[in-house]
Order: C-alpha cells, then structure tokens, then sequence
C-alpha cells in the first residue's frame, strides 16, 4: 500500500526517532508498504518520520543511481545491487574529506541544493530479521544513508545548507509546509489551509 510522504513542516520530521524491537506491531507490512512507497515516489531512501512515524527505520535502494553513466561499471554494479533495510541504526564513524553532491528529498520536493558529507562511514543496524551487522559504506551508498540517517535524528539536508541558502530557501519550504507545489506522489501536508476550494 502507498503511503502519503509527510512534507516539510510536519513537527514528525524534526523530532529523533525513537528505537523499535522485533514485535513492532505489523513490522514486515510497514517494511513493505515503504518500499512501495518509495519506489512510487521515484526515491533512493524512505525513513519511516517521512510517513509520519517518529521510529528508528530507513530504507536504501540505490539501483536507479546505476543508470549514470558517470560512474565506472563497477560502481555502477555496486548501486544497482544495493538494497537494505535499516533499524535502530547509529553510525560509529564518519571518515574521509567532506564532498559536495546535490541532495534532495521526498519531503521537500522540488528543492534541491549541495551538501558536504563524509565519504566513508560505519554503521550498527539491525536488518528487518532484528540480525546485528557493523558495516562500512562508501561513497554514494554512504551518502544516501547518511541522509536516511538524518531523517531518524530529526535532521532534514535543508539544515545543512548555509545560512544565506536558508534565507533564499524561506519561501519555497513555506509554500511546500502549506501544499504549493506540485508532486506526481502522494503527499500530506501539515499547513495546508482548509478554506481552499
């Protein structure tokens, strides 16, 4: 089932999600309902505060980044084949020189600007089975789960971005909070007015 993606504004987005364990009710249907969601969207990462649950729970499917052909076949290879579902992850490090790649996000559709993370990390999660993995990631796959990541902190990539971007970015996130914009997906809108017609 699709689910509506929360937009930016909802107090959902802002707060750090809290831990779940394995009897979460309705785990694996949520799990799938956000996939469907997801792939709906045309996304690369889902995090449950962006369907309106404040739990520790993200997924990452890289595959469409594959089709760049910027990257090498075996980069390529390696987006295409990524899939992962995320609970109670923390990451333990973040290592390497900081670069820049254009972000955006379900959330806040049709914005887009350029933030700096790290290109390597290390991540504790439990899989959709609650089995324990420490893992590294590099690269893309590290960014798009450092933004997913973000999402269970309370974190959106608008709040990395400079001051000035936030200032000029004021009155699109407004318009986006209050339904101004225009998605080919669901969304849910926490400041639309209910006097529109």
């Amino acid at each position: 089932m699709i689910l509506p993606i929360v937009a930016y504004g909802d107090p959902v987005l802002k707060k750090r999600a809290t831990e779940i364990s394995k009897d979460y009710p309705q785990l694996k249907q949520l799990i799938a309902n956000m996939y469907e969601s997801m792939y709906g969207a045309y996304g690369v990462g889902l995090a449950a505060p962006q369907i309106g649950l404040s739990i520790r729970l993200f997924l990452v499917d890289t595959a469409p980044f594959a089709e760049d052909e910027s990257y090498t076949a075996k980069e390529q290879a390696q987006l295409k084949a990524f899939k992962r579902t995320f609970i109670n992850a923390k990451i333990i490090e973040e290592s390497g020189e900081e670069w820049s790649f254009n972000e955006g996000c379900l959330s806040i559709p049709s914005v887009r600007e350029d933030v700096s993370r790290c290109p390597h990390i290390k991540v504790e999660y439990q899989d959709e089975n609650f089995k324990t993995h420490i893992e590294e990631f590099d690269g893309l796959i590290a960014r798009v789960i450092q933004h997913e990541y973000d999402h269970i902190e309370g974190i959106l990539f608008t709040d990395k971005v400079s001051s000035l971007k936030k200032r000029l970015l004021k009155g699109k996130l407004a318009n986006i909070s209050k339904g101004k914009t225009t998605v080919d997906y669901r969304m849910r809108f926490p400041n639309i007015s209910k006097k529109r017609s």
